[in-house]
């Protein structure tokens, strides 16, 4: 049911027990807020509800889906916290059953990633996304983020959230794209960053972070602009744009 222009409020009812697996309404006009029955459908894996004109703070409520894998509510009118219990929404350990071999959700979202949005048309079992950009968030990043084992997407940009880039995001050992543009952050980037293995896409432009830009096996990884708009970042940017060194200043610690 994306993209297909639906207007008005969300249905206020769905059942206790109902077998829903996946609900994607991204790119409507659904207006209000999310139904806090949704809290029924416990076999929940796949929750889309991006680009509509939704207004309300942050579920908690959706802590109660245990299934829950993928929650994208990008671009819409969504305010207050990030509540630092976020990790009861999504299992941060989700394994799949050895039995099953490889499993995937045949679903297609739209996620924000690499500065882009993108459309996924199959989600490994293993495979989770969390994508809060483009609304109106406030407070510190939740350094429970970490708890994700599994997660390979994680985008807040476009958002008004301030304070330090958590050092426990060194322990997002599968994240593949990591997005903070457009907050206001502060603080030092931490070394561990760079060091992710996983980690091809960083975005941190548009901040008021400062320090030394850190170097580590990632780095040649990154975009260009990955660290533009921060004044006060300093030392060398290594991107995978260029065969040089871009010198910025000189970084002594």
């Amino acid at each position: 049911m994306c993209q297909n222009n639906l207007s008005g409020n969300l249905p206020t009812t769905f059942i206790n027990g109902s077998s829903l697996r996946s609900l994607n309404l991204y790119g409507n006009k659904l207006e209000g807020k999310i139904p806090r029955s949704l809290a029924n459908c416990k076999e929940l894996q796949v929750l889309d509800l991006g680009d509509n004109h939704l207004i309300v703070t942050f579920p908690m409520w959706l802590g109660s889906l245990p299934e829950l894998q993928v929650l994208s509510l990008i671009s819409n009118e969504l305010y207050g916290s990030i509540q630092p219990s976020i990790h009861e929404y999504i299992d941060p350990s989700i394994e799949a059953p050895s039995y099953c071999g490889a499993i995937y959700h045949q679903d297609s979202i739209t996620v924000s990633t690499k500065g882009l949005e993108h459309e996924i048309l199959t989600i490994s079992y293993l495979y989770t996304v969390i994508d809060l950009s483009s609304n109106k968030f406030r407070g510190k990043i939740p350094s429970i983020m970490r708890d994700f084992i599994a997660l390979h997407i994680l985008s807040l940009s476009h958002n008004g959230l301030k304070g330090h880039i958590p050092p426990s995001f060194r322990d997002l050992s599968s994240v593949s794209s990591l997005d903070l543009l457009g907050n206001q952050l502060t603080g030092d980037i931490p070394q561990q960053l760079v060091s992710l293995t996983s980690l091809s896409f960083l975005n941190l432009s548009l901040n008021h972070l400062r320090g030394c830009i850190p170097q580590g096996p990632q780095s040649h990884t990154f975009e260009n602009n990955s660290y533009e708009g921060n004044d006060g970042l300093h030392g060398f940017l290594v991107s995978k744009s260029r065969d040089d060194d871009r010198p910025l200043d000189l970084c002594i610690d």
